[in-house]
């Protein structure tokens, strides 16, 4: 089977926990001997050595928002177009990418949901006619909901069936203004339809998008995100020192002011004080003032020489970043869908302390390697914190535990059979035979 997968790229400026979720499935796809095409979208793909030349960038980030807003782009000529979704204007978007969030761009997303009714109509026939004519899929899988607006010409032109991931569209969403959230997810509903199946991340996930889409029974699968457990070396974490660790987009919706605060009260008590704390994950320019606000309450609370901030996290500076931590923290403000950091944190024989929302307690739940917490306050995550990370002996118990759990429930390999038998069960529609 061929799958052509559709995945909106990060550029690789911060922990793309989507991007990795993608990247991993299309490795263990092609390990099961499945044919995979990686078509990016806006920006080039987080972590991948992708050849433009190979796959162009659809959709170019630069020249979809240039068009977007000014109307004068929409009529330039074709020079133009192709200069603007260049590989070297493309990377020097990704290095100087200034936010993920909706706000300014409710209307480039309504306009990309509408597909061949919206601004972007002209690169819509592109890709269709790139899949058509050079890709030539059996399947195509869409990275997220937020893509819906793809789906209808693709079936038309190709009468094949699309997939669609599910995995953190409320928090694009639920930041716009009144009038264009309910736009969004009308819209996401409409085209919703036209999909074949869409796969969950989670079985919180699941109930949350079957209600807001109002998905139809026979649509929605589960399929947890994966990991290949022998990716990660082990250090065990009886060996090392007491360092809590945190991974994810430096930012305030990851909850980096929580784990500040929490890490200055821990500190208060002089008990812990050989415990450090170490941060990686990369930014936005939008996060930099925040992460400047952090570090100035570090530095008042004389604890800068306790906090280690690291710029690089991608390998083999991540694979350090898991030598070098004994547990890890990412307090999302309210919870995820999954988060793919757990797993890889678990897969290293490194424990979590997760605060009680989204899929954390799920994830926590079947690897039985960590502690949830509850509300999500600085003040209950150093209690949490204090329960464990001196303790050696409890730490390695949820390090044995964590590791079992992770082969024994998010196994790539497993996931993705599991994935591949969605694909054959949507082909193998009668529309789809005739």
């Amino acid at each position: 089977m061929k799958i052509a997968h559709i995945i909106p790229g990060s550029g690789g400026s911060f922990y793309c926990g989507n991007c990795l979720r993608d990247s991993k499935y299309m490795k263990a796809l092609q390990d099961l001997g499945q044919e995979v095409v990686k078509v990016p979208l806006y920006l080039p793909l987080f972590e991948d050595a992708h050849d433009l030349n190979e796959v162009p960038v659809f959709y170019g980030a630069v020249d979809i928002y240039l068009k977007q807003r000014f109307p004068l782009f929409r009529h330039l000529p074709t020079f133009v177009d192709k200069m603007l979704n260049s590989k070297s204007i493309l990377h020097l978007a990704a290095q100087n990418a200034g936010s993920t969030r909706a706000k300014g761009l409710e209307e480039m997303t309504v306009s990309m949901l509408l597909g061949e009714d919206g601004l972007q109509k002209g690169e819509l026939e592109r890709l269709v006619e790139w899949l058509r004519d050079e890709a030539k899929p059996d399947v195509v899988h869409l990275s997220n909901a937020l893509l819906l607006g793809l789906a209808r010409r693709i079936k038309q032109e190709m009468n094949i069936p699309v997939v669609c991931s599910l995995q953190d569209e409320d928090v694009w969403v639920d930041v716009m203004s009144d009038q264009h959230r309910e736009e969004v997810w009308q819209l996401m509903e409409e085209r919703g339809r036209e999909v074949d199946a869409f796969v969950s991340v989670s079985d919180f996930y699941a109930k949350e998008m079957k209600k807001r889409m109002h998905i139809r029974p026979d649509q929605l699968f589960i399929n947890h995100i994966g990991v290949d457990s022998v990716d990660y070396p082990i250090k065990s974490v009886e060996n090392k020192e007491p360092v809590i660790g945190f991974i994810s987009r430096m930012c305030e919706e990851n909850g980096l002011g929580i784990l500040v605060d929490a890490f200055i009260h821990l500190k208060e008590d002089e008990t812990y004080h050989a415990v450090k704390l170490k941060i990686t994950g990369g930014k936005t320019n939008d996060d930099v003032s925040y992460i400047k606000q952090q570090k100035k309450k570090i530095a008042e609370a004389k604890l800068e020489n306790e906090v280690l901030w690291v710029e690089e996290f991608e390998n083999p500076s991540r694979q350090n970043f898991f030598d070098t931590v004994a547990l890890l923290t990412v307090p999302v403000l309210n919870g995820e869908a999954f988060g793919l950091y757990q797993l890889e944190a678990l897969a290293s024989g490194i424990p979590l302390v997760q605060p009680e929302l989204g899929a954390f307690p799920e994830v926590v739940g079947l690897s039985e390697g960590g502690l949830i917490y509850h509300p999500n306050s600085a003040k209950k995550l150093a209690k949490a914190w204090k329960s464990i990370i001196l303790d050696k002996e409890r730490l390695t118990a949820l390090s044995t535990k964590g590791l079992e759990g992770v082969k024994a429930h998010f196994d790539i390999h497993k996931q993705a059979e599991k994935l591949v038998e969605i694909y054959r069960n949507v082909a193998a529609k009668k529309e789809y035979l005739d």
